[in-house]
């Protein structure tokens, strides 16, 4: 049975599975006293493996200082990924302002576990999911209509300066950073709840449990909010740990009627340029004439929004209506690789962007993160012309 020990400092349990030991140590994640806690636990020579609340990813962003510099912003774009990465920045700029108000510096504690273990060559294990298969689990597992107030509440957090309370201070001692980051977009939900911590204690009984199986003791450095979850999962068992890991390392496919949805759009949107040209020739060029205004001008206002180079809002204008009718490729996609081309980032972009944007005018000033604000403003702006126009070709032909 996990047993609660006795000893001065944060919250911990001892759970023992097979011939091995886990001290589970809960830590404040914006707490000094619990960094130092850390750091006299592994000099105590009591364990012969560390694990900590990190993945590839975030121990990266913590050990090396060069980690964005070496971002290829060009494939970002190209392989879809620039939305996931300007939510990570949004999340991050909630956590650098929690630094820069209170002094705290977050995930101190994780910082010191790694600069302990390697002091003492003490073996150093990485067991948190990868934080993009978090993210994304929690939109694939959260109603439809949840999801667009965490996109509303993160996109708002882009450009927000307000104070961090005292109230989340104290929130963020008890329980888990990133769930706690993510509710200050969005309201708590137990779909949200269980891919950000329930899951996550699983993920991180599953990695341990697969790994050492020899005689010894492990301390595993978590937030406190995972403490009770992963002593239970760990003091259960697992009959095939490994096969869990990879089970939650997956991303739920997306409903079937989602990704049709675009490529209905586009049928309807031709099936009306027909209906259109087949009642006259100046319904159907009016009807196109609308689509490419409406989808266009809307496109090119994000981007300019986004204060995007005059040629990349050209550029969004005149790719929008096209891209719009094929689901493969998006408005923003296209509108973000003239940016980068035109605007390349500089050393010094990628060096600052994660203190530029913790600032309104930061997100702006800084290339990096101009080009993935003109990426959003004109994939938003082209999928607000789609509706749009849809709707007007609709009410042309039967209003």
């Amino acid at each position: 049975m996990p047993a609660d020990t006795a000893q001065a400092g944060g919250p911990r349990r001892l759970v023992a599975h097979g011939p091995r030991e886990y001290l589970l140590l809960g830590t404040a994640h914006v707490s000094r006293a619990s960094a130092e806690e850390v750091r006299t636990e592994i000099a105590s020579g009591d364990y012969d493996e560390v694990a900590i609340e990190l993945c590839a990813a975030r121990y990266g962003a913590l050990t090396r200082q060069s980690e964005m510099a070496e971002m290829d912003l060009f494939a970002v774009i190209r392989k879809g990924q620039a939305g996931m990465v300007a939510a990570s920045l949004a999340l991050g700029a909630y956590q650098q302002r929690l630094a820069d108000q209170f002094g705290i510096e977050p995930g101190a504690e994780m910082r010191a576990a790694i600069t302990a273990a390697e002091a003492r060559q003490t073996p150093l294990t990485l067991v948190d999911r990868n934080v993009g298969i978090t993210l994304k689990r929690v939109y694939r597992n959260i109603p439809w209509w949840q999801r667009a107030t965490v996109l509303t509440g993160l996109a708002t957090s882009l450009v927000s300066s307000d104070k961090i309370s005292e109230d989340d201070i104290e929130k963020l001692k008890e329980g888990d950073m990133l769930e706690s980051t993510f509710n200050e977009f969005a309201a708590e939900s137990s779909a949200m709840h269980a891919a950000l911590i329930d899951e996550r204690d699983q993920y991180m009984a599953a990695k341990l449990l697969a790994g050492r199986r020899d005689a010894g003791r492990t301390l595993v450095v978590i937030g406190a909010g995972h403490l009770k979850g992963l002593a239970g999962y760990l003091e259960a068992g697992m009959t095939d740990p490994g096969a869990r890991v990879a089970e939650l390392d997956t991303v739920p496919p997306g409903a079937r009627w989602v990704r049709w949805l675009p490529w209905l759009v586009v049928a309807l949107v031709f099936a009306g340029f027909a209906f259109g040209f087949s009642k006259s020739a100046g319904l159907g060029q009016q009807l196109v004439v609308e689509w490419v205004v409406i989808n266009g001008a809307l496109s090119a206002l994000g981007t300019a929004i986004a204060l995007g180079h005059p040629l990349s809002i050209v550029t969004a204008f005149i790719a929008a209506p096209i891209t719009s009718l094929n689901p493969t490729i998006g408005a923003g996609m296209v509108v973000a690789a003239v940016e980068v081309w035109l605007r390349k980032p500089r050393v010094g972009d990628f060096s600052t962007l994660k203190s530029d944007v913790t600032s309104v005018k930061g997100w702006w000033r800084n290339r990096v993160s101009r080009t993935l604000l003109v990426f959003l403003g004109a994939t938003l702006g082209s999928a607000a012309g789609t509706y749009i126009a849809g709707f007007r070709i609709v009410g042309q032909l039967f209003g």
